[in-house]
This record gives structure tokens, sequence and C-alpha cells, in this order.
């Protein structure tokens, strides 16, 4: 049973570095405040055990059943709080100090007990203290390595974030409960066993209350969040997928709570991300992402297109892109046409391979990646990805890269310029402007301005070509006519979007990224 508590508390601490950054964002940042807030608060909760050691029986259940009532419902409190309050960072905070605290005091009353009842040393000798250490140790750390498995790849696919943690909650409280009830039951008076007896039965009680109404929960919260027209909501094993709108109407994609495609001006961000690096040859091209297909389709509407690639890591973006009315009309069922494959693989891990494979280069890559800032995206920001492109891309290509709003992340903007340009890129930024539906352009959710209706918003993108002469930014002459695009937009474009003065900022690379303001 003392495993199974450490396990508890490690899913605890997991759950809040998955959902924080899921909420927040920047997934390292999130988890390196979760860790360290924990730790310092476990020191903190070691140290307060000490006034109930000459009851540490009692005091144990008591934590235990605190432990399982606050570490279970945290996850619904976090969401709660952003759902309806929009900001997560001090919750995220006191979750980690109140789950560290009573984690802390776990270890001091754990040992003061089975010093009374563990191991005895020679006839003669006092109790074997460093025996009593190395087996509660042993199966705290038995019990972590339990947890830290079954987290990602039992409670998370299965019963979802929260969910999984009130499961938890329930198995913390029945364990604890057990431990001190059955085995450690001579240390306690009949009082004190009707006091934690009632406590553990109140505590499964609210749990398995929250884990009844759970759904509705996450369907009010979710209603919070994304407003009332929520048609698609779906999990997948990467991440949330919500379409809202009406049937009718234009949809709005979120993926994990980030606007990906807004319905009503998608078309601008497209056009300009595709647009441009199609005045050229084209016939084979690549898509980095693009799991919607917009991209695709702006592509597809080029004479002379004969292959387009697809590499897009999560199936689920896909399938509903091909399968939802709605996205289907807005993509044109660009995943219908046979000159589009589509590769279900990390874009790192597929490039590195791709050059042996692809006979010949590609003529244009687009990249159609969510913002740098965002860490799960940040690899494929890098000089290393950069430089996997090069290799696919022919000697005469382009290469279209969307890099974050020039306004609102001026340094993100332009260290993925730097980090072109050290990869042997020469670029030409630009710009496109659009409106949102209440919801911030960058990583972080918190941003959001939810209710207060459709906002301004800048695109940034930079066109590249391999060598040291920048791309001339223009439309193909052979090709359609965009609705938001034409060589005065396009010069305007490039004039919104001013490279400053000095060296920039340094490129990001794999072991050192620089993403972020």
């Amino acid at each position: 049973m003392v495993f199974v508590c450490a396990a508890c508390g490690l899913v605890y601490e997991l759950e809040l570095v998955a959902l924080s950054s899921y909420l927040i964002g920047d997934s390292v940042t999130q988890a390196s405040v979760v860790l360290s807030v924990m730790v310092f608060a476990m020191g903190v909760g070691s140290l307060l055990a000490k006034r109930l050691r000459c009851r540490a029986a009692v005091g144990f259940g008591l934590v235990e059943a605190a432990l399982a009532l606050v570490g279970g419902c945290s996850a619904m409190v976090l969401y709660a709080a952003f759902a309806w309050l929009g900001e997560s960072r001090y919750v995220v905070v006191a979750f980690s100090l109140a789950i560290g605290v009573l984690i802390g005091a776990e270890i001091p009353l754990l040992m003061s007990l089975m010093q009374r009842t563990g191991r005895k040393g020679a006839p003669g000798e006092a109790d074997d203290a460093a025996g009593t250490v190395a087996d509660l140790f042993a199966a705290d750390y038995v019990g972590a390595l339990v947890g830290g498995l079954a987290f990602p790849f039992l409670l998370l696919p299965w019963l979802g974030q929260l969910t999984g943690a009130l499961v938890t909650g329930a198995v913390n409280a029945v364990a604890g409960g057990g431990l001190v009830l059955w085995v450690f039951r001579r240390d306690l008076t009949a009082r004190s066993r009707a006091l934690l007896l009632a406590v553990n039965l109140g505590v499964l009680a609210v749990l398995g209350t929250a884990t009844v109404l759970v759904d509705d929960f996450e369907q009010a919260a979710r209603r919070a969040v994304y407003g009332e027209r929520v048609r698609v909501a779906v999990h997948t094993d990467l991440q949330e997928i919500v379409v809202t709108g009406g049937p009718e109407g234009p949809p709005d994609l979120f993926l994990d709570g980030r606007l990906r495609v807004a319905g009503q001006d998608e078309y601008r961000y497209h056009e300009a991300l595709v647009h441009p690096a199609m005045n050229g040859p084209h016939a084979r091209v690549l898509i980095v992402g693009g799991g919607d297909g917009m991209a695709a389709r702006e592509v597809l509407r080029h004479p002379g297109v004969r292959s387009v690639t697809v590499v897009e890591l999560d199936p689920g973006v896909v399938r509903l892109a091909r399968t939802d009315p709605a996205l289907a009309r807005l993509n044109e069922g660009a995943f219908r046409d046979p000159r589009v494959r589509v590769v279900h693989e990390d874009a790192f891990h597929w490039l590195r391979g791709a050059a042996d494979r692809v006979r010949e280069r590609y003529d244009v890559v687009v990249s159609d990646l969510p913002d740098p800032g965002i860490t799960s995206s940040t690899k494929l920001y890098s000089e290393e990805f950069y430089g996997l492109v090069a290799r696919v891309l022919d000697g005469s290509g382009r290469f279209a890269v969307h890099a974050g709003s020039p306004t609102d992340r001026p340094r993100t903007y332009w260290t993925v310029d730097a980090t072109l340009r050290a990869a042997g890129f020469a670029t030409r930024p630009y710009s496109a402007g659009g409106r949102t539906p209440g919801f911030a352009a960058g990583p972080d959710r918190a941003d959001r301005v939810a209710g207060t209706g459709p906002g301004p918003c800048d695109w940034g993108f930079l066109l590249a070509v391999p060598g040291d002469r920048p791309p001339a930014l223009g439309l193909d002459p052979a090709g359609p006519r965009p609705r938001s695009l034409d060589g005065d937009a396009l010069a305007a474009a490039a004039r919104r979007v001013e490279r400053p003065p000095g060296d920039g900022p340094p490129s990001s690379t794999l072991v050192h990224p620089r993403y972020g303001d």
C-alpha cells in the first residue's frame, strides 16, 4: 500500500504538468514551475509533520485523505479556473504547494509508524532504523515507477485528465485509509478509527460524485471556453480537437484550445502562406503540418502541380478534415485529390530519411505549423530542421514558413528569420492581417479575451530560398487569383515587416531553443 500512495503522488505531479502545459502553453516552463514548487513544498511538509509524530497514525490517515481530495480534484478545479476565470497560473502554483506539502508529510509519518512496528536489530540492539528507511524508500521508488508509467500509458489515454485524477484520488484514499485502519490499527483509538473512517468515506463520496458529473462539467467548461456552438469535440492520442460553428456557416478549428482555422477569413492566412511560394516551378510540393487541408487546397489551385505530400503527425486532424462536412467543404475536399499523399509521422524524423527516399527534390516546401513559441513545435523551427528541409528542396526551390506574429511576438518572429539564415537560406519577411474570434494568436491561451468579439491580428511569414540572395515577392502569373492578394497587397505586406537594425537575435537550435518573448 505504501508504493500505491507513492504512485498516486507522482500521478498528481504529472497531471499538473500535463494540464498546465495544455492550458497555459510552454511545457518546459510549466514543468519547471510545478516540479520546483512541489519539491520545495515537500520540504515544508516534512518539517510540519514533526508536530504530528506523537499521533503518527491519525496524522498519516488525515494527510492521505487530504492528499486524495486535493490531488483528485486538482484537474477539475484547474480546468474550471481557466474556463470561467481565464487564468490558471496561480491555481497551478497553489495546487503544487498543497500537494507537495502533503506528499512531504507522508515520509516522516510513515517512518515513525514503521519504526514502531517494523524490523528489529540483533538481540539487545535498538530498532534497525537503516533497514526501515531502506524499506520505506524502496516502496516509494517502486511506486514512483508505477505511477510514472501508469499516467501516460493507462490513465491519460483510457480515462483522460479529469477522470484520471479523480480515480487516482479514490485509489489514494482507499490505499491510505486501508494502510492506517488495518496495518496500524493498534495505534488508533476507537474514536480515531471512527474519525478516519468517516473522513475517508466523505472523500470517496466527493470523488465519486465528481466522477459521475465529470462529463457534464467538461461540456459546461468547454462551452465557457469555446462558446455555445461546439459541434465536434474529440480527444486523439495527441491532442484535443474542437470544431465550432453552425452546420452551414464557416467552422472554426481549435487544436488543444488554440485557434488554428478561423473559417471566416482563414483564406487570408493560407493564401499569404502558399501563393508567394508557388511563383515558379511547383510540380512537387511538400506541406509540413497542414492537417486541416487548407494549405493543400491553395496548392492544388495552381496548374502544373503533380504531387502534394502532407506530413501531419495526428491522423485525427486529417480524418476530421476529410469527414466533417463543414471542414471538407472549406478545404474543398483536398484530401480526396489523387495527387495528395498524407504521411502520419513526426516531420523531423521523416525528413531525416526523406533525402535518401525522394528521387526528385521538392520545388516548394510549405511549413504550416503552430506558433514557434509552443514547445511541441520548437524543434520544427530549429536550425537542424531547416537544414533537413534544405536537403530535400530543389536548388531553385522556395520555402514558405509561418513564423508567428511580428507585431505581438517580434523576437520570436525574427528568431525564425535568423534561424533560417543560419541554415543557409536567404529570406524575405512579410505579413498578412486578419481577425480572430476572441482568441489570442500567440501560444498562451491565458491571454484569450473570450466574449469580447473578433479582434485584429497579424500573421508573419518568411519566404526563403537557398543561397544569399533574397527571393522576390510575387504571384505566379499563370496561377489563380487569390481573394486577398495581388501585387500591391504583397508590396504592402513586405513593407509592414521591417527588419530591425543590428544583427538581430541568435538562431535557435535543438540544444539551445530560443523562442518565447
